[in-house]
């Protein structure tokens, strides 16, 4: 596996311009990114059980690099019921559902794994290895008692397996390659073929070059639900996996070697603002399966609303274990599923709680000059480094304006970005946006931004 290391003089020219700006007092944000782009250029209990809705489809309008771009995530979608039930289907974001045939009373569904290019937001492509196109790869979905055989195609340049992680099945079945299986060599296609003897929030990853593999992509949900239709149900079942990538700026590919300085943070592979919105009614029951296998632990923040518990990758917790939380930790290697009631209506953040992981591209190796005047620095360096930009002094939250007018290196998103009904977004990476409304749309396409009533909102008093 090979990495997308700037070049000698790129190196060379970032450590040169680190130590002037040590020397001098002047850095910019993004230090490490710009010296190389400078030689390039609810608290509620649960209603009564609800009628399943639709799925939400898209994000509004996003500022990326001075671009706006009408960023339509997916198309608007009719309802979709899990086939043979009642059940609102699982709404993957940015992604989708892996279809099957029925073969002999099996559910057959086919995985491919490969690499490919994946545009985490307009503008940002990164070359990952996922599944049929995508990473995280499509969500498995199926019904508890179901007997499913799943086709897994290795197109990578060496061999993978498929864990079924938190899945309950044959030893043989469980794809630990060397322990339960060999692993699947280039060019073959390998049968995983068991019952589900369980309902829950699962995964699927390799077990083989585990560090590589699932750092540059591989991974995907794996959704199970009851069979018993008096159990679980909601109005809306949104699927996210969260993931830890370190993609250096002006470079292209993950490199796997990084054990905890990543420096992007995507929900199913995208960064905010290209991570689709979920969309809601007021009133309506909501559960978030959210899914983990990178190497660090995410915390994710509800807005407006408090969350109960309601189940692991071990399983639904039993109603009266459940707690309310407006922060859930997600650990590494686990599943976390909550479920809120949208009584409040409003646009409302979800996001991970660590700073660092709500920003793009945050580089660790930044001087801290925080309170330090820069004074002439900016014009001792711009004779230099033509485009540079002192930043810093009184911290980073105009960091989404300048964005827009300074250049960062190539195939490198803005540390934050995006735009809101009331000037710049301030945020990045592991975020997405709940939207609450009282009426929506019968495909459940994106309202545009919340109107707040009159008397709502924030006002200025001196």
């Amino acid at each position: 596996m090979t990495t997308n290391s700037p070049p000698p003089h790129h190196r060379w020219a970032r450590r040169q311009l680190l130590k002037s700006a040590a020397l001098i007092g002047g850095a910019g944000a993004l230090l490490r990114g710009t010296s190389a782009a400078a030689q390039d250029h609810a608290h509620h209990t649960a209603p009564a059980t609800p009628t399943p809705t639709p799925r939400a489809v898209s994000v509004g309008p996003m500022t990326m690099n001075r671009k706006t771009v009408a960023a339509s995530v997916t198309p608007p979608r009719p309802p979709k019921l899990v086939p043979g039930t009642d059940r609102p289907a699982t709404i993957t974001l940015n992604g989708g559902t892996l279809p099957f045939v029925m073969k002999d009373g099996v559910k057959e569904f086919h995985l491919t794994a490969h690499e490919f290019e994946q545009e985490f937001c307009p503008g940002f492509k990164v070359k990952v290895w996922g599944y049929n196109g995508s990473s995280p790869g499509p969500t498995i979905e199926a019904v508890e008692g179901d007997r499913v055989r799943i086709l897994v195609t290795n197109k990578l340049p060496e061999p993978t397996s498929v864990h079924w992680h938190g899945v309950l099945l044959p030893s043989g079945m469980d794809g630990v390659s060397g322990l339960s299986a060999p692993p699947i060599p280039p060019g073959e296609t390998w049968a995983y073929e068991f019952t589900l003897r369980q309902h829950g929030t699962q995964m699927y990853h390799p077990h083989f070059d585990e560090m590589v593999q699932m750092a540059v992509g591989m991974m995907g949900m794996f959704v199970i639900h009851p069979r018993d239709a008096a159990i679980g149900q909601v109005d809306r079942d949104y699927t996210m996996m969260l993931h830890a990538w370190a993609i250096h700026p002006g470079t292209s590919r993950p490199d796997p070697a990084v054990m905890l300085e990543h420096d992007t943070w995507t929900i199913n592979g995208r960064v905010f603002p290209a991570v689709e919105h979920l969309v809601v009614k007021t009133g309506q029951r909501v559960r978030l399966r959210i899914g983990n296998v990178s190497m660090h632990e995410h915390p994710m923040h509800i807005h407006g609303h408090h969350m109960w518990v309601t189940g692991t990758d071990g399983g639904m917790i039993p109603e009266g274990a459940r707690w309310p939380e407006t922060t859930i930790q997600v650990p590494v290697g686990s599943t976390r599923t909550v479920e809120f009631v949208a009584d409040n209506p409003g646009d409302w953040a979800f996001h991970c709680h660590k700073t660092h992981h709500a920003m793009n591209t945050m580089g660790h190796d930044i001087p801290n000059f925080l309170g330090v005047s820069q004074g002439e620095v900016a014009q001792r360096l711009g004779a230099q480094l033509p485009g540079y930009m002192p930043m810093g002094q009184g911290g980073m939250g105009d960091m989404g304006q300048m964005a827009g007018m300074m250049p960062g290196p190539a195939n490198t998103p803005p540390m934050m970005t995006g735009t809101g009904p009331y000037g710049g977004l301030d945020m990045g990476g592991m975020v997405t946006v709940i939207k609450v409304r009282d009426e929506v749309a019968a495909d459940y396409r994106d309202p545009g931004w919340y109107k707040a009533p009159k008397g709502t909102m924030a006002w200025k008093v001196g």
